[in-house]
């Protein structure tokens, strides 16, 4: 950690690793990333990706990056260490304090968050992405994030908490009988006696949450708390005080400003049958 943030740059992961490796190469044949796509059949933004160890490389863009990089094989020896695991390489380090965690506490804004998202839910928030994933992406990308929900069911349980925007919930991500569909199944996960769900109403000035979202963790027998933020510039932990503290005491507040669980989930039902 430094200074309280772990930045996604830091994990020492095969996709990372082979994305120094490539970066290396590349510029030590004084190949631009823009030619390296022309080559490989991929965008210069792909391409950056891979360098930053965000997305994982395909067969073919490891042989044709090799040869025409004069890697001598190095990249794929490299890649062979990389194994695909449906998630972002910069999101496996999160992933593994959340399967450990007493506590998890989530603020979405945007989407219905993967731990509540049903399969056809997924598939659909996966395929907005852009750049666009693969089917193969897409399949290992769903099957990773149902799997996720196991941690509901693990021993210990841990206590899960959502602060969710109505927005979030009434978005038509994959169509209306797909959103339909999720949001049945996020009743169904209210309904467990470790999670709460809240829904902060739309017509609400302002609330504690506008910097946007945010994951909380409290880790194994509670001994430490986490911060996980995610946005576009990019991604890291926070560990360190006063970050800590104002992290916990926001999402504190954003709860006595949201709906209770009981009127969430009333609400939630209310826009099931609106669809």
């Amino acid at each position: 950690m430094n200074n309280g943030k772990k930045p996604s740059s830091g994990s020492t992961g095969a996709a990372k690793v082979f994305g120094r490796l490539l970066r290396f190469h590349r510029e030590r044949a004084g190949v631009t990333m823009e030619v390296l796509g022309k080559h490989t059949s991929y965008s210069k933004s792909q391409v950056a990706m891979i360098e930053k160890g965000e997305r994982r490389p395909k067969d073919h863009f490891v042989r044709v990056a090799d040869e025409v990089l004069g890697a001598q094989g190095a990249l794929l020896e490299v890649a062979q260490e990389i194994t695909p695991s449906g998630v972002a390489a910069w999101f496996e380090d999160y992933l593994v304090e959340e399967a450990l965690a007493a506590a998890i506490h989530k603020y979405e804004n945007h989407v219905i968050p993967g731990l509540l998202q049903s399969p056809r839910y997924a598939d659909a928030v996966f395929r907005c992405a852009v750049p666009a994933l693969d089917e193969d992406e897409i399949e290992t990308g769903v099957a990773a994030r149902i799997d996720r929900q196991r941690v509901y069911h693990r021993d210990p349980r841990p206590h899960v908490t959502f602060v969710l925007e109505k927005s979030a919930l009434m978005r038509p991500i994959g169509g209306r009988e797909v959103l339909k569909e999720c949001l049945a199944h996020v009743l169904s996960l209210a309904r467990l006696p470790h999670v709460e769900i809240q829904v902060m109403p739309d017509d609400r000035e302002t609330h504690a949450g506008l910097n946007g979202p945010f994951t909380l963790l409290e880790t194994a027998r509670r001994r430490q708390q986490l911060v996980y933020v995610e946005g576009q510039g990019g991604r890291y932990f926070l560990s360190e005080q006063p970050d800590l503290g104002d992290a916990f005491t926001r999402y504190g507040t954003m709860r006595a400003q949201a709906l209770t669980p009981e009127d969430s989930v009333r609400l939630i039902e209310q826009v099931a049958r609106e669809l």
